[in-house]
């Protein structure tokens, strides 16, 4: 019997980021001042996977408090807060608030959407708005 891929799956409001190691201009071209790399108070890097969003509580519900329990009835499961961030875009994050995970021998940083500063997306160029 052959091993079964792993897939990392993120939840909830948060975003798997693949960091980039502390340069005083980022590949994005952000300027990061020397103070926020002496501290390390804030971090880049490009986001690889994104978790649904936080989850919508059915305020009809009897226990809208808690809405894992509404799966798979009325409407075929929970709804979700969109998430800002998306694959593919560069990151400026407070560094404190990221957990730092290895995955299958790559290092990466589990950070909550909340502490994201900035993202950096790159729009395909027929979306451009002056084109």
């Amino acid at each position: 019997m052959s091993p079964r891929a792993k897939h990392l799956v993120v939840v909830g409001d948060r975003v798997l980021v693949k960091p980039e190691e502390g340069e005083e201009r980022s590949k994005v071209g952000l300027y990061l001042p020397q103070t926020a790399l002496d501290t390390q108070a804030v971090q880049g890097g490009r986001i690889v996977a994104t978790g649904p969003g936080t989850p919508m509580p059915d305020l009809g519900a009897e226990n809208y408090d808690e809405p894992w329990r509404l799966e798979g009835r009325r409407g075929g499961g929970p709804r979700y807060v969109p998430m800002q961030a998306r694959d593919g875009d560069y990151a400026l994050f407070f560094r404190k608030a990221a957990v730092e995970i290895t995955f299958e021998g790559e290092r990466y940083l589990v950070v909550p959407q909340a502490a994201i500063l900035a993202l950096v997306r790159e729009e395909p160029e027929d979306d451009h708005p002056f084109a």
